[in-house]
């Protein structure tokens, strides 16, 4: 009982119901907007962030680049008229290695690509011819070079950046080089490195051939990128940012900006889990502010449901108790407050004195078939009860219009409401008055006969077939039916099979060409122009209907 009274749904329980639906929609719209609006927020400033911080770093290393080829040609002039003193070559690589920590090495090469002076020393590689493609270019364009990664004879692999040798004459007496070790600490890498953080943030650096020429981890310098959009878009010369997943498998929040003096890219980029990892925090502490509000509107909403409702569940209780002498006085007494609440009252009020007619009327109306006056199915079941509870046999006739369908398309639904009507008529005159006369359903009729034999229903039958082939219908003209009949018990014991055996029959009728009776459980028809002879058994006003 007690759950019976939790689960009942009143208008209480409703309007509280909804208004925690609507608040929670909109607490989870609310917070999943914030969430969306946040997550949007902090993957747009992280991706401007990276883009802005990749072009800072890549117009501090192209300055550095011109830097570096300045003093390169500053010392190649400086060089030139001492090529054939080893102290002067020497101290002057000595001091451009030295000078700002930018080369890991310097080297002065003559124009037969032969080492003449490399510090430090100790790279061992004085008097070594060069072979590299860098050396090749330096000697054959004879202008500044600035060469790819390559692995030099030392064994490091490095970029190097040279500049030409020219006497008072504009003969060519070979180049300086500088290299950067790609893998060693030097400048280039101090300056991007001291920007790494431990959330799994990095930069790194591609040359134009698409090789990683800097890194935070060293193990990866020197690695191929291949199907990297930041890369493709970069080496294009193309500035911006990205959402991408890397070649580990991580989603990278990128910015990227070309270093244009050497057309190589610098690419920062911090994994988008550590961009949005304090969001879930945070969204939990808006939740937690949030909750309590949203507890005292549905504090409030719940103390106006109740007097809302109060009216309402005051009418609907007396309403149940209409019956009662004191029913016009105890509606009398609610206070209706509200528009809607007191109209209904005076509705009730109103409604009560006509209603046991307005009962009667619709108890009527819903046993009788409007069109045609007859019983319909909620009468017919009514009057096969009554047949059954008394043990009354009886005969059971169902017929129904042959071709309707063309009479309603051929003459309209008018004259079919007609040709319904004038059946029924015909029907009613022919049955006694303990007989009755139903329409199941559409075209479809029944007629019950109680205490007549199978026999003398067919030959009932028979003579309406016959009566209702001769009369004319209006509008319509000429019309035949098709009946079939059973009888109760004879047919089955069961009133419910009985009846389906008569529709049987009627459907056997139809089969057989129409305009014909088929008797349920035999396998004769009458012809459809067969007279008739009076019979003594069947009832006078039937004969001569």
């Amino acid at each position: 009982m007690l759950l019976h009274r939790l689960l009942k749904i009143d208008l209480r329980r409703l309007i509280l119901a909804l208004a925690v639906v609507g608040v929670m929609a909109t607490l989870s719209n609310s917070f999943y907007a914030t969430y969306e609006a946040q997550r949007e927020l902090l993957i747009s400033n992280t991706l401007d962030a990276n883009r802005v911080y990749a072009a800072k770093l890549a117009d501090m290393t192209n300055t550095m680049i011109q830097s570096s080829q300045s003093q390169l040609a500053y010392s190649a002039t400086l060089l030139a008229p001492a090529m054939a003193d080893d102290d002067v070559l020497l101290g002057e690589v000595r001091r451009l290695q030295q000078q700002t920590a930018t080369f890991n090495s310097v080297a002065v090469v003559n124009a037969d690509a032969v080492v003449v002076s490399v510090y430090p020393d100790t790279l061992k590689i004085k008097g070594a011819k060069l072979t590299s493609a860098g050396s090749r270019a330096a000697i054959t364009t004879r202008l500044p070079v600035i060469t790819d990664p390559f692995i030099s004879l030392s064994g490091n692999y490095l970029i190097s950046l040279s500049s030409p040798i020219f006497d008072k004459e504009k003969n060519y007496l070979g180049y300086v080089a500088g290299t950067i070790y790609l893998q060693s600490p030097n400048l280039l890498s101090g300056m991007l490195g001291q920007h790494y953080y431990q959330d799994g943030s990095s930069l790194y650096v591609v040359d134009r051939n698409r090789t990683r020429i800097y890194h935070p981890d060293s193990a990866r310098v020197g690695e191929k990128i291949r199907d990297n959009g930041v890369v493709d878009r970069v080496l294009n010369g193309e500035e911006g940012a990205l959402e991408l997943t890397d070649e580990t498998g991580t989603e990278m929040l990128a910015g990227f900006a070309p270093i244009r003096q050497t057309h190589w890219g610098v690419v920062a980029q911090r994994p988008r889990a550590a961009t949005l990892t304090g969001l879930d925090q945070q969204m939990v502490r808006v939740l937690l502010k949030i909750i309590p509000i949203n507890l005292l509107i549905l504090l409030f909403i719940w103390i106006s449901a109740i007097f809302i409702s109060r009216p309402l569940w005051q009418l609907a209780h007396k309403a149940k108790l209409m019956d009662q002498q004191e029913s016009l006085k105890n509606l009398a007494k609610i206070r209706a407050w509200y528009f809607e609440a007191a109209q209904l009252k005076q509705a009730m009020l109103k409604g009560l004195g006509l209603l046991n007619t307005r009962i009667t009327q619709l108890h009527n109306d819903s046993h009788t078939d409007a069109m045609t006056g007859l019983f319909n199915r909620r009468g017919m079941q009514q009057v096969l009860d009554s047949y059954q509870t008394l043990d009354q046999p009886l005969a059971v006739i169902a017929l129904d219009i042959d071709h309707f369908k063309q009479i309603n398309d051929g003459f309209g639904h008018d004259v079919g409401d007609q040709v319904l009507a004038t059946l029924a008529t015909l029907m009613q005159q022919g049955a006694r008055q303990a007989d009755t006369v139903c329409r199941s359903g559409g075209e479809e009729f029944l007629i019950l006969l109680p205490g007549l034999s199978l026999p003398l229903a067919f030959e009932i039958a028979e003579r309406l077939r016959q009566r209702v082939a001769a009369h004319p219908m209006p509008g319509a003209g000429h019309i035949t039916i098709s009946l079939g009949v059973a009888h109760w018990p004879g047919s089955d014991d069961d009133l419910n099979v009985v009846l389906k055996q008569a529709d049987q029959a009627l459907y056997e009728a139809k089969r057989r060409g129409r305009n014909r009776t088929v008797q349920a459980g035999r396998d004769q028809q009458r012809a459809p122009d067969s007279a008739l002879p009076p019979s003594e058994d069947v009832p006078e006003r039937v004969q001569h209907g």
